[in-house]
């Protein structure tokens, strides 16, 4: 293990979420828990087995530890592990503090031309990575991201990443859509009461065919029946956001135009791929980060996410520095 100066955390949707209604889906907030899993920070006392850390050290931090070796694990979807730890998801505690412990082997050296800042965005740009991935982005690939929140926007910057030649983002929101035509959108669709199907049109008329890949950000139910309706015969929809439990989807429309629909859970093995892309400034993650507070200032910075306001709200947690 190692022992960090917490430097940056993101507020995530999750940590509101759990803020304000105590669970999401099987994880119950039973006893008080702490907050923040996107995180970076500055190593300054390692374990006596840690070989490849040591005091000084900036790092970034992957939450998601799994606890045993297991045939998740072995086959390299440790993330499905089911006794996996994860920081701020209960009963684990998260790492918004001054000072966190965490396991050396999950814990990244950033490079100099790495921020703090960029280090603890790789958590959400993993979700992004592995949600491409999962949907097969390759070169030329046309793509619909459903919502442009943080995890929209990640979606976005990783599919133009990897070769998509146009990415359609739709969204309730227009300073959202704006974000997301910064960050590479090709077009964007403000969502009011369009039905699916009427969407699903749209898309297709913006892009001249019907993507080939849907990347589902939202979890809401209209949202998952525009992206299977959009998505062209033989492609593919990744279900990224959460919403209820049971949904009413057109799965024999899906079915007879053999559309896989594949869900993701977290990432896994995604940390050395995005440190390389930030290294190389193949990826920019910088215009993500809205608004930024001291970690004595929680409490607001929460309240404003919670608001919608902004897109990444960062958490600064060592006073000493103010180095973003």
């Amino acid at each position: 293990e190692v022992l960090l100066r917490m430097h940056s955390v993101g507020i995530c949707g999750s940590d509101v979420h759990y803020w304000q209604h105590g669970r999401i889906g099987d994880f119950v907030v039973k006893d008080p828990i702490v907050l923040g899993h996107e995180a970076s920070g500055t190593v300054i006392q390692v374990g006596s087995r840690v070989t490849h850390l040591k005091p000084g050290d900036r790092v970034a931090i992957e939450p998601g530890v799994p606890r045993e070796v297991d045939e998740f694990c072995k086959t390299g979807r440790y993330n499905l592990s089911p006794t996996i730890f994860f920081c701020a998801t209960p009963p684990d505690n998260g790492n918004l503090c001054r000072f966190y412990k965490h396991n050396a082997s999950y814990c990244y050296k950033l490079p100099d031309n790495v921020t703090f800042e960029e280090g603890a965005l790789i958590e959400p740009l993993s979700v992004g990575i592995h949600a491409c991935k999962r949907a097969g982005v390759t070169l030329g690939s046309k793509v619909l991201v459903c919502g442009s929140g943080p995890i929209g926007l990640v979606n976005v910057l990783v599919a133009k990443m990897m070769g998509a030649s146009a990415v359609v983002v739709t969204d309730l929101s227009a300073s959202r859509l704006q974000k997301a035509k910064e960050v590479g959108a090709d077009f964007t669709i403000q969502v009011k009461n369009n039905t699916p199907q009427e969407v699903a049109s749209e898309v297709e008329s913006l892009l001249g065919c019907m993507p080939e890949i849907t990347v589902e950000c939202t979890g809401v139910q209209a949202c998952i029946q525009a992206g299977i309706y959009a998505t062209r015969s033989g492609g593919t929809v990744v279900l990224v956001g959460l919403g209820p439990e049971m949904v009413t989807v057109p799965i024999v429309n899906a079915a007879v135009r053999e559309v896989d629909i594949r869900g993701i859970f977290r990432y896994c093995n995604t940390w050395p791929v995005a440190i390389a892309l930030l290294a190389s400034k193949k990826i920019n993650v910088k215009p993500l980060v809205t608004h930024r507070f001291p970690l004595e200032k929680a409490l607001e910075a929460f309240e404003t996410t919670k608001r919608g306001e902004g897109v990444k709200i960062m958490l600064k947690c060592d006073p000493s520095d103010s180095n973003p």
